[in-house]
This record gives structure tokens, C-alpha cells and sequence, in this order.
């Protein structure tokens, strides 16, 4: 991962929505590794683990101007930033079993809570020592109390009032409209709900769609971009840098006859001699298996072709006419010389979103983390 990327563009994306940022760090930080994202951004760690109450959770302090704190899917994903020694803010916009809200307290993680009955048990488990954030629901209708019947949560809110309000974008960057209707929405339930939210209630609805979108900055108090910090998405829009890079080391090469296949099915023949360089990459890796014939990788800054279907562990290039032997660095995905592969070129040619790329690159992968180039390694 390229630390000064990643910094980079939080500067870029704070100054675009024009409030303070949750980053978003859910499934392993885009790919990148969740730990390593929140300290190259500065966040708030301290020695030993975090995971059990006995570190005084505080904000961040590292980019306070910039970082409310982090975003996360799961109490296991919060477990993990916790045992690492992070003591800033963490929230959760993905639901929760009540089963699972005592750990979540003990966490210090701020959960999404849209059910009066949930709102109830939350209270009289944490108390005021357990802030969390009511979820509303504009159009996505995957979670949330809908728009228009928001009322119905009045009593509970009057009793245990939340520290944020928020919804979530369907479509900001796909569907014209769509984001009008759901803040339209969204301020509704608001002004509804006006008379039993605290004055300072924390209000935000943008991610990273929503941030691309508007040119006067954010609604609210807070924004939660995800893939625009890592270079995902919206890189020319918002002039975002790569942050991530998958290579892999050459482990074999041969020459391929004329007639002679390539991989699993023989979807690829050769018409002509050619010189095949085996990479040590696979979909097992989160090398998409749609790649296969389709994409390009690049060795000493040049653009070679996959050849044959991506197996399990391994990946072919035709690397005929150039220098390359056992131990030579391949880039599947960033920056080579002045040759590069975003994600959104990658995610194009395999027939996925640029989300489902990074977030399905495998765990057995190593990570490194560098300050000056694209340089997060699987090798």
C-alpha cells in the first residue's frame, strides 16, 4: 500500500465534503489491511490491547481536523483494530443481533440501530457510556427505519437519544435524481424526529458516491468514504492517486510451439513460438478467474498478456520478445515506470465492480506498506 497515496487522497476527499471523515475500513480496509490503513491515517493506537475496556477509548488524534474515526461491518473487524491497540471512535452501519450488544459496549463500537426495542435494550445495557447512531432508511431498503415512519421511534429516542443520524446512497453516482430524492427523504424523517434529537446530533449520509457527486460539500457533520481513499473509484473526478498494488513474482518460463495450449481447457494455442512466464498469482489470491485471455500485466514497465485461464495458484504472460526470468516482479494491478492498471481498468476487463476486486483480494496475500510509491506487494 502507498501510505502517501492513501493520505493523499483523505486530504482530497476531506476537502471535497468539507467535514470531518469516517473512513470507511470494513473487509480488511478495501484489501488493504484494516491496521495498516488506520495507522498510515494517523489514527489514534496505543501499546497492548484495546479489545477489552481497560485503554480509555478516545478520539483521534493523529488527523482529528479530518478523522472522526473509522467504519467497520462486524464486531470481529472491530475485535481486530482493538487488539491492535486502536482506541478511536468505531462505527458500525451494518445491524446487529441483540445477542451481540454487550460485546459491542465492552468494544466501544457504535452501533446502527433502527428498532425501538433494540434503541430500549441498547439503554439499559450502556447507559450513557454507549453512544450509537440511528439508521434511516431513504430508498436503499436494506436496513434502517423508513423515512416515513420514523415517528413511530419518537418515545424510544425521547429516552435514550442517539449521538448520529444517518442513511445511505442507493445510487449517487449511477441513477440522476436519485440522491435529491433520498435527501429530500432524508431531511424529512429529520424535522420529524427534530424535537428528541439532541442539538449536537451528528447527521451524515454521504459515501464516497455521494462526495463525487455534489461540488458544494457534504449535508451534515460527517462524510463516510470507503473506495475513494483507496483509489478505487472516482480517481479522475477527484484526482485520487492508487493506493493499491498486487504483484507477483516469475517462478517458470518456457517456450510454447506453434498448436501447443496454454492452461486448464486449452483456451489459449499458440500460432507462433512463445516465450510463457508462470506467475506465482491465482484466484485464490483474488485474481479474478474472468481475467483469463482477458487482462494484461506489466513487467519492466511493459504491458504482457494473460494467456489461458487463471488457475487456483498460477497465472501465465506471454513475455515473448522480452527480458524476464525466475524471480522478475510482475504488477497485475498499479504503477510500473510510466505504464499503470487502476482497479477500475482491472475491475472492467473481469467483469466485476471495482469494490468486489479489492475487497476479494485474498487473505493469504502478504502486505506491504511503503511511503513512496504504489507499492502494497502480494508477492
Amino acid at each position: 500500500m502507498d501510505c502517501s497515496a492513501l493520505r493523499h487522497n483523505l486530504s482530497v476527499v476531506r476537502k471535497r465534503a468539507g467535514v470531518p471523515l469516517v473512513a470507511m475500513v470494513k473487509a480488511d480496509g478495501y484489501g488493504a489491511g484494516a491496521v495498516g490503513v488506520a495507522k498510515a491515517l494517523g489514527m489514534s493506537f496505543v501499546e497492548g490491547d484495546a479489545s477489552s475496556g481497560r485503554v480509555r477509548l478516545a478520539a483521534d488524534k493523529g488527523n482529528r481536523d479530518s478523522l472522526w474515526g473509522v467504519g467497520v461491518a462486524s464486531l470481529s473487524e472491530a475485535e481486530s483494530l482493538r487488539l491492535a491497540g486502536y482506541c478511536g471512535r468505531i462505527f458500525s452501519p451494518v445491524p446487529m443481533l441483540r445477542s451481540e450488544f454487550p460485546r459491542a459496549i465492552e468494544l466501544g463500537v457504535r452501533p446502527s440501530l433502527h428498532l425501538s426495542e433494540d434503541i430500549k435494550l441498547w439503554r439499559e445495557l450502556g447507559a450513557a457510556r454507549a453512544p450509537w447512531h440511528l439508521s434511516v432508511d431513504t430508498g436503499m431498503s436494506r436496513a434502517g427505519a423508513r423515512w416515513d415512519r420514523v415517528d413511530q421511534l419518537i418515545e424510544a429516542l425521547r429516552s435514550a437519544p442517539p449521538e448520529g443520524v444517518f442513511t445511505h446512497f442507493h445510487s449517487a453516482d449511477e441513477i440522476p435524481g436519485s440522491m435529491d430524492e433520498q435527501d429530500a427523504r432524508f431531511a424529512a424523517a429529520l424535522e420529524v424526529l427534530r424535537s428528541v434529537l439532541p442539538d449536537d446530533v451528528l447527521v451524515h449520509s454521504d459515501n464516497s458516491a455521494a462526495i463525487a457527486a455534489r461540488s458544494h460539500g457534504s449535508q451534515g457533520h460527517l462524510a463516510r468514504p470507503g473506495i475513494a481513499l483507496y483509489g478505487g473509484l472516482f480517481t479522475a473526478e477527484l484526482k485520487l492517486r492508487q493506493v493499491i498494488s498486487l504483484r507477483a513474482r516469475v517462478i517458470d518460463v518456457r517456450d510454447v510451439l506453434p498448436g501447443e495450449t496454454v492452461s486448464y481447457g486449452a483456451t489459449w494455442t499458440a500460432e507462433r513460438v512463445c516465450r510463457v512466464a508462470t506467475l506465482a498469482l491465482g484466484y485464490a489470491d483474488g485474481y479474478r478467474r474472468h481475467l483469463s485471455n482477458r487482462a494484461e500485466a506489466l513487467l519492466h514497465g511493459q504491458r504482457c498478456r494473460v494467456l489461458g485461464r487463471v488457475t487456483m495458484d498460477m497465472t501465465m504472460l506471454d513475455v515473448t520478445g522480452q527480458t524476464c526470468a525466475p524471480g522478475d516482479m510482475v504488477t497485475f494491478m498499479g504503477r510500473d515506470g510510466l505504464a499503470e492498471i487502476t482497479p477500475e481498468e482491472l475491475a472492467r476487463r473481469s467483469g466485476v465492480s471495482p469494490y468486489e476486486l479489492l475487497t476479494g483480494l485474498g487473505i493469504r496475500l502478504p502486505h506491504f506498506y511503503n511511503e513512496v510509491n504504489h507499492s502494497l506487494r502480494y508477492t
